[in-house]
């Protein structure tokens, strides 16, 4: 555990469909822990949990990306207890989110092994009877403030210290509060999280008994035309397509240090953050994001979901709404993007209302950061316009996009019904070229020749975009290899396919956007 039994790393390595899982376990319980309450975390489970303490259901839960949790002071004793969990999971169901997991037998395109069940961590917590639920901050740089939303179970005396470097630079306190608390933390010294360097404040919460642990970054993140504002600058996205996917663990790396390297690899071929694609990556991941200040658009896995019926409507917004309340506080994240690729068809048309509900709900619950309805796909209310592009001709990639600056026109090669709104474009998806595979693999456009071909081809492509004032960002497709998708920057076992300081070295340059 936690590798799902796809994995190689689980021992079962069980390749074939699996509709059901069920999980036991024994755990201890001292005496003195029963003072307070107990809750059973499960970092993710795909796709329906219902979870027994000693015998009796104490909940269930849908969705196979966000996190939950249950409380079980009244089901568990001192000494022995047992938990037992039941996973269903259809991934060729049209209502089941899937996202890359293939509903073929075999991996096939860009669909690849499947994940059943647990894959994530699973813990106990002990608190006191009184305990902070959670809290949402939200950090004004100019201002140098935190702004602190708490939400608390009981009644007690709060205070809120925070650190930098080790030293006290904010503390605020509240006697007998309970509830809904609001507090505003002045910081003494300004030190802003930016792009590359990840500056985060340590954060000391005290409430009664309860003592919570964290951090926050001061930056501040926005959309004006199109273009991603941090801290009041324009930064053009120089990001790379990310799938989560790992060799031996599937959906799940085998320890921390995968997640780092990851991070890392990127950060050597020039790229300063990610789109993690169709996948709801661990917190974990997210915290070395924020301390290394590597930015990331989160994605919710929605290939699998048919929303072409409204009902759809209830397999995504429930999950998707767990997983940003989860993650709003993390600094790293810059965007929010609840679809991928959706397309209009002859014979069945996408549900407009679904998508631009979803896109809705995404804002009412964090107002600030940009959202992309469907990224890709055909726009129905969106913070940024962005388009996916394979072309592999720089020459004519250029010339595209050029006509943004000079007839104000953009041509979406993908989709010729799209209608361009104005303002800056991401080209969020592009290259994906195919190169170092084998007769399995494939990738998008003619394999170059050589090592040099595709080094002059990736630099054409990422000079166009940066030397175009009307662009706002790129992502390239994508990472590493995923299993038969091999367009990679390094293998599948993360073994580069080129020297990283030539690529890195031309997407560093300073983009037109950024004048």
């Amino acid at each position: 555990m936690p590798f799902c039994p796809e994995s190689k790393l689980s021992g079962v390595e069980h390749r074939d469909f699996i509709f059901g899982a069920w999980y036991k376990r024994s755990f201890e319980i001292k005496k003195e822990r029963l003072d307070g309450r107990v809750f059973i975390h499960f970092g993710a489970v795909d796709y329906y949990a219902t979870v027994y303490i000693n015998g009796k259901e104490i909940g269930r839960h849908q969705g196979g990306y966000a996190s939950f949790a249950f409380e079980i002071t009244d089901y568990v004793r001192e000494g022995e207890n047992t938990v037992a969990l039941f996973a269903e999971d259809d991934t060729r169901h049209p209502c089941v989110p899937r996202g890359k997991q293939c509903e073929r037998y075999l991996s096939s395109g860009c669909s690849y092994t499947r994940t059943t069940g647990i894959w994530q961590t699973v813990w106990l917590e002990y608190t006191p009877k009184n305990y902070i639920k959670s809290f949402r901050i939200d950090a004004d740089p100019e201002s140098a403030t935190a702004f602190l939303s708490l939400s608390l179970c009981g009644c007690g005396d709060l205070s809120v210290k925070a650190f930098f470097n080790g030293k006290e630079v904010g503390r605020a306190v509240r006697s007998g509060v309970s509830g809904g608390e609001k507090i505003s933390l002045s910081l003494s010294e300004k030190h802003l999280w930016e792009v590359g360097d990840g500056k985060l404040y340590d954060l000391e919460l005290k409430f009664g008994d309860d003592e919570v642990k964290s951090y926050f970054g001061l930056r501040s993140v926005s959309c004006d035309n199109g273009r991603l504002i941090i801290n009041g600058k324009p930064h053009f996205m120089r990001l790379v397509l990310d799938q989560g996917f790992y060799p031996d663990g599937v959906y799940t790396a085998k320890d921390e240090q995968e997640l780092i390297r990851d991070i890392n690899l990127s950060l050597d071929m020039g790229f300063d953050g990610a789109r993690l694609h169709e996948k709801v990556f661990e917190e974990r991941f997210l915290y070395h994001c924020d301390r290394l200040g590597y930015i990331v658009w989160e994605e919710f896995p929605d290939w699998g979901l048919d929303i072409t019926i409204p009902e759809s409507i209830y397999s995504i917004l429930p999950e998707w709404t767990e997983i940003i309340e989860r993650d709003y506080n993390h600094p790293s994240i810059v965007g929010w993007c609840p679809h991928n690729e959706t397309r209009r068809f002859t014979d069945k048309r996408e549900y407009d209302m679904a998508i631009n509900t979803v896109y809705r709900a995404t804002k009412a619950i964090d107002p600030v950061r940009p959202c992309i309805d469907s990224s890709g796909g055909l726009h129905v209310e969106s913070d940024i316009f962005d388009i996916h592009d394979y072309d592999q001709n720089p020459e004519t990639f250029n010339k595209r996009y050029k006509r943004l600056i000079t007839e104000g026109i953009l041509e979406d090669p993908l989709s010729a019904n799209e209608k361009y709104t104005g303002g800056a474009v991401f080209v969020s998806e592009y290259g994906g070229i195919l190169f170092d595979g084998d007769e399995s693999g494939w990738g998008y456009g003619e394999t170059p020749k050589d090592a040099q071909e595709f080094i002059s081809r990736f630099i054409g492509l990422a000079d166009a975009m940066l030397s175009n004032k009307m662009i706002s960002g790129l992502c390239y497709t994508q990472l590493t290899d995923v299993e038969q998708e091999q367009n990679g920057l390094y293998t599948f076992n993360r073994e580069p396919k080129f020297p990283p300081e030539t690529l890195s070295s031309p997407l560093k340059k300073k983009a037109a956007i950024e004048e």
